[in-house]
């Protein structure tokens, strides 16, 4: 049996998995709402990136008794044509995911969506001090993601492409 569990910020991450869920026949819950996952043969784990983590990841993981197969697809403001992000940011979740589970074929990443004005002020507060840092950055110390507070403060911008589900869709229906 498969489940696709998801941990959302912003409503992007949920947006990917409720359209993954219409695509592949599997049933998608949030990390929040999920009790057990151990009945469960296959998870597709769905998460914001958020401080260098997946929102809800570690919580699921502790829930994980007999999964064999786990997919991984994160969904963040970084463009995941930047190598350099996602290698490291690979060897990050390599540290956070049991061995016996993790598998970078099964891992992905997508692009999000962010609107300034709906943000919760804990979140409107990190931008803002994530911003000011990055604007008294030389350019050649800008990491992607200070990169993309740059790019995006204060508006709302929508990166969300259904399409880049395509490979997570062939990938589980495998």
């Amino acid at each position: 049996m498969d489940i696709i569990i998801y941990g959302s910020l912003h409503g992007a991450t949920k947006r990917y998995a409720e359209r993954l869920a219409e695509m592949t026949g599997i049933k998608a819950v949030d990390y929040k709402e999920l009790k057990d996952a151990g009945p469960f043969d296959r998870v597709i784990y769905m998460g914001a990136i958020y401080a260098r983590g997946v929102v809800g990841l570690k919580k699921t993981l502790s829930r994980i008794t007999s999964a064999k197969e786990l997919f991984i697809v994160t969904v963040g403001m970084v463009d995941p044509e930047d190598k350099v992000f996602f290698d490291s940011f690979r060897e990050a979740l390599k540290a956070q995911v049991p061995a016996q589970l993790f598998d970078e074929k099964k891992l992905f990443h997508l692009r999000g969506a962010i609107d300034y004005s709906k943000l919760e002020l804990k979140y409107r507060i990190l931008m803002k001090m994530m911003y000011s840092q990055a604007l008294k950055m030389p350019e050649e110390q800008l990491t992607p993601e200070f990169k993309a507070v740059l790019a995006t403060y204060g508006q709302t911008v929508d990166f969300v492409d259904f399409e880049g589900l395509r490979p997570v869709a062939d990938a589980v229906n495998c």
